[in-house]
């Protein structure tokens, strides 16, 4: 609401595609990707101001190894977020700006439709949910993950820039998931909330913690051990939790020893069949 309110140009002003309202409109997508991201980082790496308290890993996300761009993982994961994953975002949402004031997107107003207005925010996470588990399932067929996957993937330990450190061809399919407001009515509040769903809370799901500790002691849940799953283990848990996908094509993991050994015995037999 804040951004749409007032770090947004009215959409008269977006009819035409012009360097000025696109290059504010990414400035302003990297300045908070930078602000959520780093934040989270210092406060929980650096400073280790909540210690361990729900970590899942003992290891940190600033590995030194010759896989990662400069050998650093940290540099790493911030080019990929900040030179393919923002520019990606913030050109997609042009289009998206685009659409809506040339009224190729159809656009609702509360006012109008109060009920579906409301609906449409938890219907997103249902459609993300869906978008993504099938995305992820693609890019882990052996040349799609060798060739741009394994990017992401690089990151067994995971951190605040892990999540959107992507290959720019991953960014271009993962964050199609927005085009969807292209065929259903929403109003920009809608694609705005999409938005940083897909983008910065990367940040807070692939934190490297399942809750923050705020400073009354209240516990925050920002991650789940579900997705984590699937970065130690690479062949579970594709989706996401709103959907119950990974349950329905057998490939959920609940992190017990013998989900794990069943999974990891199916990827074997799948890499055989494969090679």
């Amino acid at each position: 609401v804040l951004v749409w309110r007032w770090l947004q140009p009215p959409l008269a002003a977006t009819t035409t595609l012009e360097p000025g309202w696109v290059a504010a409109l990414w400035a302003r997508n990297l300045l908070m990707m930078t602000l959520i991201a780093t934040g989270l980082h210092l406060w929980l790496y650096r400073w280790r101001r909540q210690g361990d308290a729900y970590r899942y890993m003992r290891s940190s996300p600033t590995a030194e190894h010759k896989k990662f761009l400069g050998g650093h993982q940290l540099r790493d994961n911030v080019f990929w977020v900040l030179a393919s994953g923002v520019t990606v975002w913030s050109l997609y949402e042009s289009l998206m700006w685009l659409a809506y004031s040339n009224g190729v997107a159809p656009m609702v107003s509360f006012s109008e439709h109060p009920i579906w207005f409301v609906l449409w925010f938890p219907l997103i996470g249902i459609w993300y949910s869906f978008h993504f588990y099938w995305v992820h399932r693609f890019l882990h067929c052996k040349p799609m993950y060798d060739r741009f996957h394994s990017v992401h993937h690089r990151n067994v330990t995971i951190g605040p820039w892990s999540g959107l450190s992507m290959h720019p061809v991953e960014h271009l399919l993962y964050l199609s998931s927005l085009f969807i407001h292209l065929v259903v009515p929403s109003h920009p509040l809608h694609m705005l909330f999409h938005a940083y769903w897909l983008t910065l809370a990367t940040a807070t799901s692939h934190s490297g913690y399942e809750a923050l500790v705020v400073a009354t002691n209240k516990r925050i849940a920002i991650a789940t051990f579900f997705h984590q799953l699937h970065h130690r283990y690479f062949t579970c848990n594709y989706g996401n939790v709103e959907l119950p996908m990974d349950r329905w094509f057998d490939s959920f993991n609940d992190g017990s020893t013998a989900a794990t050994k069943r999974l990891l015995r199916k990827g074997r037999a799948q890499q055989m069949t494969q090679d």
